[in-house]
């Protein structure tokens, strides 16, 4: 199968490249930039709606993982990098042919602040959508699905809290703030949040894709389905790192009050990086979001290889390879 993969210099876009050249697919990769992953490049901006028809020319299937994943920044630069982004790679594939497409959306799509205690996939809403990246990544996943047709299948996979060796996202937040003596537990630690090892979000990614002509039109959150407190994930992030764990302890109120006035000065600033904490991050850390697995698993065909103790293992082993 010649599959084109956008985004190939994520994390999650690297490892889905790897993935598909080691069982003999055909792979080809978009985004603005060279990587090292020794397979046929066009480098453009998803934005392009020219780019990107030029890269899916000649595709069989379209994994489409190019996004702008932050904390905080304005609507526009998420509406045109994830909705646009996203309404070219689609309209794209229905031109040229494309037999299939798996979209890779976020459990945020669907979560509206409240805490998510074994629940399925729940229809992406934009109106509840806790910021600019939920809101834009629902309005794409959206659009993304209402693409499914007969000739063209479409399939949204939401991968939670993605993370593993080489991760910048969630594992090089926490390490960098641990680092920094900036590290902090909102509440009590104990909610219990679901996660995915990298090697797991790949194959899924991989799964949705061969499943895609039974399953076109939905979406599924993927997960490793061991449910942990978010203190214990914390910590075994950070003693991976050779770290110890955080001693200092924030009430959630606090943490979402000081996260909004961190939003504000960042947005009336014009402050490079992200802030030390946000709205959404106090509720992430505060609330309880973990997910059902059971039709995800059946309709994919797919189940995780990699546990999150061989995962935690392997994140070691890795920062002790970089010392």
């Amino acid at each position: 199968m010649k599959v084109l993969v956008t985004g190939a210099t994520s994390l999650l876009g690297g490892a889905i490249v790897r993935l598909l050249v080691d069982r003999d697919d055909a792979v080809s990769v978009f985004q603005r930039g060279p990587t090292d992953l020794g397979v046929a490049e066009t480098h453009g901006d998803v934005a392009d709606a020219v780019a990107v028809r030029r890269a899916v020319a000649g595709a069989d299937a379209v994994v489409h993982v190019a996004g702008l994943v932050s904390t905080v920044g304005p609507w526009s630069s998420f509406e045109r990098t994830n909705v646009v982004g996203t309404r070219n790679v689609v309209a794209a594939a229905l031109e040229r042919g494309v037999g299939r497409v798996v979209f890779i959306s976020s459990p945020s799509v669907a979560h509206s602040g409240a805490s998510l205690v074994g629940v399925g996939a729940g229809r992406a809403n934009p109106d509840t959508a806790r910021g600019n990246y939920a809101r834009s990544k629902a309005e794409a996943e959206l659009l993304a699905l209402d693409a499914n047709c007969a000739a063209t299948a479409v399939v949204a996979i939401r991968p939670h809290l993605i993370w593993g060796p080489g991760d910048t996202q969630l594992v090089g937040r926490i390490v960098e703030r641990a680092r920094s003596g900036r590290l902090a537990i909102v509440g009590p630690g104990m909610s219990l949040i679901d996660t995915i090892y990298i090697d797991n979000a790949a194959s899924a990614a991989v799964a949705a894709l061969d499943r895609a002509p039974e399953i076109g039109g939905q979406a599924f959150v993927v997960t490793n389905g061991q449910p942990r407190p978010v203190r214990e994930i914390v910590n075994r992030i950070v003693s991976a790192a050779g770290l110890e764990p955080p001693r200092l302890r924030v009430p959630f109120l606090v943490a979402k009050v000081g996260g909004g006035a961190a939003e504000r000065m960042w947005a009336a600033r014009d402050l490079a990086g992200e802030p030390p904490m946000t709205r959404f991050l106090a509720e992430q850390l505060a609330t309880a979001h973990w997910f059902d697995q059971r039709e995800t698993r059946a309709k994919l065909q797919w189940s995780p290889h990699v546990s999150l103790d061989e995962g935690f293992v392997r994140l070691e082993q890795w920062f002790g390879s970089q010392q």
